[in-house]
């Protein structure tokens, strides 16, 4: 699944990034790597959508977040 169908308060681990190399390099620097848990804060299906990862909330786009493969973890 991708991290844009994620649901409000689940928590997602980081399986694979299907973006340029540029923005796979950017979103390396911020500490989004494979293996990164995820929880999805906001994800009302208007505009970007807000994450937490390492400890910091980010507001994802649309489009990176549906370049994002992610898998659920058992809470």
């Amino acid at each position: 699944m991708t991290l844009k169908e994620g649901k409000n308060q689940g928590i997602y681990e980081v399986v694979d990034i299907r973006v340029e190399l540029n923005l796979e390099r950017r979103l390396e620097a911020l500490g989004l790597t494979m293996g990164t848990q995820i929880v999805v804060l906001n994800n009302d299906k208007k505009g970007a959508m807000t994450v937490k990862f390492r400890g910091t909330r980010f507001a994802i786009g649309r489009h990176i977040a549906e370049s994002i493969i992610v898998k659920e973890v058992a809470a």
